[in-house]
C-alpha cells in the first residue's frame, strides 16, 4: 500500500522515536539500520538499500511517496508504545 506525507512530517515521525527506534526496526524487520535511514530521508546507498521513497519537490520539504508502508507503520507502533495512544501518520 502506498501512502504519501510531507517529507517534514516523515521526519518529525523519526525525531519522535525513542533512541535506539531505528535498530528496533531495523531487527524486526531484517533490514539493514542504513535502510530504515534511508527510509527515514538518509541517503546513504553504499552501506543501505533504496527503499521505495520517492520525493517530490513542493512545500514542507516537499512530497514523499512511501511505496511500502511497513517502516513507517512500526514506527508509528513505537510511537504508540512511547506514548500510550494511538499515533497515526498525518494525511497529505
Amino acid at each position: 500500500m502506498t501512502k504519501t506525507i510531507t517529507f517534514n512530517e516523515l521526519r518529525k515521525i523519526k525525531d519522535s522515536l525513542p533512541d535506539g527506534s531505528t535498530h528496533r526496526i531495523a531487527d524486526e524487520l531484517g533490514l539493514s539500520v542504513e535502510t530504515v535511514r534511508n527510509y527515514f530521508g538518509g541517503h546513504n546507498f553504499k552501506d543501505g538499500k533504496s527503499c521505495g521513497v520517492h520525493i517530490e519537490p513542493g512545500p514542507d520539504g516537499g512530497l514523499v511517496i512511501l511505496d511500502d508502508t511497513t517502516v513507517l507503520e512500526r514506527a508509528l507502533q513505537i510511537l504508540n508504545e512511547k506514548i500510550g495512544k494511538k499515533a497515526v501518520a498525518p494525511e497529505a
